[in-house]
């Protein structure tokens, strides 16, 4: 066979050709639509759950005041905020208020009482040594009267009027004793009302008053700290259980409507410690009016959650600690979910992109229901669990080429 052979100038022509080919394929390629790095995710089967997302405190279900019984002088406590005690134990203790300090005018005052209430026990000594003699007299008359009875000198009656009158001189006698036992103690006040007051140092824990806890718990609050005066009824310390708590959330009036009593409730009082669960004991009937951050009125209620039992001693809570609450209003297992942030608004519906062999395509949807991160769709969809749909696909066109980053 001869072999063909090419003049030189064919075999320019056709290396430029050759060369032209590449370069229009490269330019073609170049100006071809890029595929757009775009986030996807899964379309999945899972537990659907719409839930009011709020802060608010706990607080103590039951708080004791102790309070002062009468007023007096409270010696100084030893107890601290944090420290347990049990039923019984003393918490307190108050001794008598010592009497006033007695100025110049009161002191005379008071002498003068003294001198009064002498001269008046003076009094009834006299009268009581006066009516001892008048019954020693009625004694005799007695005597003489029924002597002459007897020997029928005198008449019956007058005997009896001698009786009756030694009854009633007897009668006198302790009529006056009684007056001279009260100027005595009238005596002996205005005495008393003289003494010095004494320091509270020289009281002994006999003379005094122990008050107790009457239940088990912490000092959560110390009215007093140091040794003082207190009146009756003063408060003196509060008692608490911190095992036993209660959260406050305060709620919008608007979303207190869509909680109902017995609703499951995940509160989160650390970022590092596993979330609480709970349920709604009581949604309180009266709102109140808040000031927002912004500005704005807004009418709160307030929602307790009772918290499930403690199982963990590190996570100690206390009265007034903050705690995030998710309440749970709205519930579905089984649901065909997305993320939110893949919805796009069609018309009066809702689509989103599907990510089809290197390609975005649109999917109309039926949306149930959404919250903030996750969206519930009808099963009946064209989409399916483990569909790849595309994030924020606000930019993307029907079939534009994309690819995941």
């Amino acid at each position: 066979m001869t072999a063909l052979a090419f003049s030189p100038a064919v075999r320019r022509w056709g290396f430029w050709g050759l060369a032209a080919l590449g370069l229009a394929a490269l330019a073609l390629w170049a100006f071809l639509p890029q595929a757009l790095t775009v986030e996807v995710a899964r379309v999945s089967t899972g537990r659907f759950e719409q839930v009011i997302e709020k802060d608010g405190q706990f607080r103590l279900k039951n708080r004791y005041v102790v309070t002062a019984p009468t007023a007096a002088e409270l010696l100084r406590p030893t107890l601290k905020v944090g420290d347990t005690v049990r039923a019984g134990d003393v918490v307190a203790r108050l001794m008598p208020l010592a009497p006033a300090m007695i100025d110049h005018r009161t002191l005379r005052v008071l002498q003068q009482r003294v001198g009064r209430d002498q001269a008046a026990r003076q009094v009834a000594a006299a009268q009581l040594a006066r009516l001892r003699t008048a019954l020693a007299q009625a004694d005799l008359e007695a005597q003489r009267a029924q002597q002459l009875a007897q020997e029928h000198f005198i008449s019956a009656s007058a005997k009896d009027q001698a009786l009756l009158a030694q009854r009633s001189a007897a009668q006198a006698l302790q009529a006056g004793q009684a007056q001279l036992q009260a100027a005595e103690f009238s005596l002996a006040e205005s005495q008393a009302a003289l003494t010095q007051s004494e320091p509270t140092t020289l009281h002994t824990p006999q003379r005094g008053w122990s008050l107790r806890s009457p239940v088990n718990g912490q000092v959560i609050k110390l009215q007093l700290s140091s040794a003082t005066t207190v009146s009756a009824g003063q408060a003196l310390l509060e008692i608490g259980d911190t095992d036993a708590m209660e959260a406050v959330i305060d709620v919008l009036s608007s979303e207190a409507r869509q909680v109902a009593v017995g609703a499951r409730v995940q509160l989160n009082a650390d970022m590092q410690a596993s979330p609480l669960m709970g349920r709604v004991t009581l949604i309180e009937p009266l709102a109140s009016t808040k000031v927002s951050a912004l500005g704005i009125e807004e009418q709160r209620v307030n929602v307790i959650v009772a918290p499930d039992r403690v199982s963990d001693p590190a996570q100690r809570l206390g009265d007034g600690f903050r705690v995030d609450a998710r309440i749970v209003v709205a519930a579905q297992d089984k649901a065909l979910l997305l993320p939110s942030a893949a919805l796009l608004r069609d018309g009066m519906g809702w689509r989103v992109m599907l990510m089809q062999n290197g390609r975005a395509r649109a999917q109309r949807i039926t949306l149930k229901d959404r919250n903030a991160d996750m969206a519930w769709i009808d099963s009946d969809a064209a989409l399916r669990d483990g569909d790849l749909v595309v994030l924020y696909p606000g930019a993307i066109a029907e079939g534009q080429r994309v690819k995941v980053r």
